[in-house]
């Protein structure tokens, strides 16, 4: 039977999830398998967890990427004895942890604690056999475990415990926010079960491992690492794998050279440009990926996009990834994200339930085109809670202030500088409660003046559009970019008008009554598509938001008019 969230039911809940109270800034733990190491709480009586909630972005990946190359991913028949299983793999090393999970057959992550360990099992596992089908022998550390006796292993057999890598049905969803209390702990279990698990985080890292492994043949001093949604506390179960090609340890050997009597150096092949450098590697780690790489599936070189990347199908994980080269600038983005969504446990439940329900909408695709992008989203969200008084999160210029020599980075020309250690940082007085946070959200861009205002993260407030894009936020740290530029007006409009609509039930539904008729309430009305149940009263709502396009061409005709006058003026 279903548990309601609230009540004795909701201590169970707290128990799996901090459910964030006025001003608290604990983050929200896992309530799948365990809590993942960047997303534990922070609270000062968890001794063990606030240790690990104040480690910096860096020291965080630097350990999963320890971690994942200490890691062996193994494929077993339907039916095994774990117990047989792990004693067996006790015999090469401590097991450090491990857990099962379906991709093309059962799986097993096994983390070792030392590395040596799985020099001593790949010393103990075959070649496959010949007879069918002709091997690459690139001896990796993806294995395959089959029963030698299977008759005898049968015994004492138990299901094994399989963890989920991918967020339940929006169906089942809705029947689970049904059952709670009140809207903010309905936006704390879509939190719950959208984000990323411990043991799917551990498979991000190992699936770059991997592809280290394969790169390390050409560039041995070079690292694959994730970033994006990945790192960035924003991840969703189920989405793909951003990871980039490292040389950062290369230039840093460079430096370590200066010592004696001569200049020393490599010699290297050299090439008019980084761009065509960048593709040329990536074409070789493509075709190294496609002909040697044990299940990877679907490769394609997309080397003449603004930002050249290989994608392709890692199927012993189950992940679609897309593999670029020393993305300096994402990876500060993603640190910046990991930031605030560690300052304050409000945020990331804000985060999910905004983006899961534009996802419901159709205001975001998986697929490019001319809707709202996730990120842009996510940015959106950033800034309406910089726009609070008192501030939820600080501005970039406000994190900046707060930065020391080591926290500095120019990349690019671009300045990307903001403070790294979170204790700088001090928490907001704010108190406002999510449910109170979802419905101004939605008030506040819903009359946002999108023909003349731009959003700015780095200043944390409105700014003159500096060109007529219907929707133009500011890229953080590439200033002369807008990250929503392929927004068009229709879909904007569009945004407005969900947003207006939300608002509005939000504001006027009668919980009580909706209880008693047995319909969805709170969120779980926000996350059915409007016209299936109220697209007369929607169109009431709606009526002057087309008209929006009329006025914003008018405006741009007297800019530009303008603008032309002052050009004749100064002639």
């Amino acid at each position: 039977m279903a548990l309601r969230a609230g009540g004795p039911a909701l201590a169970l809940l707290r128990g799996r999830l901090h459910l964030p109270g006025p001003g608290a800034r604990g983050h929200a733990r896992l309530g799948r398998s365990g809590a993942a190491a960047q997303l534990a709480p922070e609270e000062p009586g968890e001794d063990a967890e606030v240790s690990t909630r104040k480690k910096t972005f860096a020291e965080v990946q630097t350990e999963r990427l320890d971690q994942a190359e200490r890691t062996v991913l193994i494929k077993f028949p339907s039916k095994l004895n774990e117990k047989k299983l792990l004693q067996y793999l006790s015999s090469h090393g401590t097991v450090k942890s491990h857990f099962f999970f379906e991709s093309r057959g059962i799986n097993a992550l096994i983390e070792f604690s030392e590395k040596s360990s799985i020099a001593s099992l790949q010393d103990a596992v075959g070649i496959p056999s010949a007879s069918e089908h002709h091997v690459v022998p690139f001896k990796s550390r993806l294995f395959t475990f089959t029963l030698k006796n299977p008759v005898s292993q049968h015994v004492e057999e138990t299901p094994l415990q399989l963890s989920p890598q991918c967020h339940i049905p929006m169906k089942d969803l809705i029947e689970k926010l049904c059952l709670a209390d009140n809207i903010s702990s309905q936006m704390c279990i879509v939190l719950n079960e959208y984000q990323l698990t411990e043991e799917n985080i551990k498979l991000r890292f190992l699936a770059c491992s991997l592809v280290r492994d394969f790169a390390c043949a050409y560039f041995p001093d070079s690292t694959v690492k994730p970033f994006g949604s990945s790192v960035n506390t924003f991840g969703k179960l189920g989405s793909d794998v951003d990871m980039f090609l490292d040389f950062c340890d290369t230039g840093k050997h460079a430096t370590k050279m200066k010592k004696g009597p001569f200049e020393m150096e490599y010699q290297m092949k050299r090439l008019p440009s980084e761009r065509l450098a960048t593709q040329r590697i990536l074409s070789v780690i493509g075709d190294c990926l496609d002909n040697f790489g044990p299940g990877c599936a679907n490769v394609q070189k997309i080397l003449n996009a603004r930002c050249p990347l290989v994608k392709f199908s890692h199927q012993p994980t189950g992940f679609q990834c897309d593999l670029s080269v020393s993305n300096s600038i994402a990876t500060r983005s993603s640190e910046l994200l990991y930031i605030y969504g560690c300052l304050d446990s409000r945020v990331r439940a804000l985060v999910f339930t905004v983006r899961c329900w534009a996802r419901v909408h159709g205001l975001t695709n998986s697929a490019p085109g001319t809707w709202i992008t996730n990120f842009s989203l996510t940015m959106m969200v950033m800034f309406f809670l910089q726009r609070r008084s008192p501030p939820i999160i600080p501005t970039l210029d406000q994190l900046k202030e707060l930065a020391d020599e080591k926290d500095k980075h120019i990349i690019g020309g671009y300045d990307c500088t903001f403070v790294s250690d979170l204790r700088k940082i001090k928490p907001t007085k704010n108190t406002e409660t999510l449910d109170v946070l979802l419905c101004e959200f939605f008030e506040y861009f819903g009359n946002f003046d999108f023909r003349r205002n731009s959003i700015n993260l780095r200043k944390g407030k409105e700014v003159n559009k500096p060109e007529s894009s219907p929707l133009y936020i500011w890229n953080p740290f590439e200033q002369d970019l807008n990250i929503s530029k392929n927004v068009n007006q229709p879909q904007l409009e569009k945004f407005i008008a969900m947003a207006r609509e939300s608002a509005w039930i939000l504001q006027k539904e009668d919980k009580t009554q909706q209880m008693i008729n047995k319909e969805p309430w709170g969120l779980a009305a926000l996350l059915i598509p409007f016209g299936k149940s109220n697209s007369s009263k929607m169109k009431n709502r709606m009526k002057g938001i087309g008209s929006e396009t009329i006025r914003s061409l008018l405006d741009s005709l007297k800019l530009n008019s303008a603008n032309s006058q002052q050009k004749a003026v100064g002639k």
